[in-house]
């Protein structure tokens, strides 16, 4: 290998301190730290920009390319290179930090009284402790059905999971694929399957996260496992579902030959083309996969600033919080964004119709997104990989449930996950 010269050597040792970021270093500003895609959102540089047109105050965004991120905010903590305000999901990749030392509870702050309960919850810890401040946007999952397409063919909207399969099976007998199922590609929707099981009951997560108990000891685990074996045989999916695509899920439900699908509020209006039906034909109920008897609904993915507790600044960047989190500024910043409401004085974004006819059946199913963001080691892909090979014959549920615990259990030993 050449030898390097001085003055280059000198600069890739600086860049290696924050590999993937953009490098600035304005010892009068604000440090604000998150992934680059994230920092870039709009309303992200919107608020951004009007703090510092408002105040006066200088901010320093630190933006790291995705795929870094998470190492290098771990190796930042605790070190002088470490930011005022970290943005972070409250998921499983959290864990990794020493969050009590490291960060600042708010749970004093007067704002926490504005936001939604959804908000809130998502990022209190199993303490009880407010984490950050929830500054994103929000959607509802659920079962988005073919309101009309079923009032068509004399059906409704259904409360209980016997009643969703009988539903299925009618839908099925009239002609009308049930279920769009997007297998190829799509990975999120057994995750709303899973999010029940551990959403209510945290000594169960924390168990299966100390490694104590595997999916295989869970049963609840695999009648979901098995619900989805048996919808598939049985032709609720459809016959082309491990063909359908991202790009297929529009067209289905747009020209009426599937008459429901599991996604989010957000996706109509940024995805859903309008065919035969329109946004308007489509309603909002729980999602069913056999493991709540009422079905259920996730909340949002939250990306919260979490204050540095170290923090020579920690009172400008609670200072900085509280700016956010003021209405006159909050509205301007998620002004004609498609996401349902994180605070409660939010006025200015969009908000599904949808998920507002809903919002009583939403407040009292919903649960915070678990298991893709809590469960140590859970991977989308890992997951839709031994589903499909389940759904094509090659696993059975016993099986399926085997590999899922396997596939989890290796990505968290990977991750250095203590007791695995």
């Amino acid at each position: 290998m050449k030898k390097l010269c001085l003055p280059l050597a000198a600069t890739l040792v600086a860049l290696s301190l924050c590999a993937g970021c953009v490098v600035q270093d304005d010892p009068a500003a604000l440090k604000v730290m998150g992934k680059k895609t994230d920092l870039e959102k709009p309303y992200m540089t919107e608020i951004f920009d009007h703090y510092r047109e408002t105040t006066g105050n200088a901010l320093e965004l630190i933006e790291v390319e995705d795929a870094s991120f998470e190492t290098e905010a771990l190796r930042r903590m605790g070190t002088d290179k470490a930011p005022d305000i970290l943005l972070h999901f409250h998921n499983a990749d959290l864990m990794r930090f020493d969050v009590e030392e490291n960060f600042v509870f708010l749970n004093d702050e007067e704002w926490v009284s504005d936001l939604t309960e959804s908000a809130r919850a998502y990022c209190t810890d199993a303490d009880g402790n407010l984490l950050g401040l929830p500054f994103w946007e929000s959607s509802v999952s659920g079962c988005y059905y073919n309101k009309t397409l079923l009032e068509e063919k004399g059906l409704g909207a259904v409360a209980t999971q016997e009643d969703f399969d009988g539903l299925c099976d009618t839908l099925l007998k009239l002609g009308v694929t049930p279920i769009l199922w997007a297998g190829d590609g799509c990975s999120w929707m057994p995750q709303f399957g899973l999010d029940p099981i551990f959403a209510d009951d945290a000594d169960l997560l924390e168990s299966l996260n100390r490694n104590e108990v595997g999916y295989a000891d869970i049963p609840a685990v695999a009648d979901m496992v098995g619900w989805i074996s048996s919808a598939a045989q049985k032709g609720w999916f459809g016959t082309d579902y491990r063909k359908t695509g991202w790009d297929g899920i529009s067209p289905a439900l747009a020209s009426g030959s599937a008459a429901m699908t599991f996604i989010w509020d957000t996706w109509f209006y940024t995805d859903f083309t309008a065919g035969k039906y329109t946004m308007d034909d489509f309603e909002l109920m729980p999602i069913f996969m056999n493991t709540a008897k009422e079905g259920t609904y996730e909340g949002g993915n939250l990306n919260m600033m979490m204050v540095n507790a170290h923090s020579e600044r920690r009172e400008e960047a609670l200072e900085f919080l509280r700016f956010c989190a003021t209405p006159e500024n909050y509205n301007v910043a998620f002004r004609d964004i498609s996401t349902v409401s994180v605070f409660q004085g939010q006025t200015t974004n969009i908000q599904s119709q949808m998920v507002t006819d809903a919002m009583e059946s939403i407040r009292r199913l919903e649960r915070v997104s678990t298991a893709s963001t809590k469960i140590l080691g859970y991977s989308a892909e890992d997951t839709v990989d031994a589903l499909s090979r389940l759904m094509q014959g090659r696993l059975g549920t016993k099986e399926c449930v085997e590999e899922l615990d396997r596939a989890r259990r290796e990505r968290a030993k990977n991750a250095g996950a203590e007791g695995f």
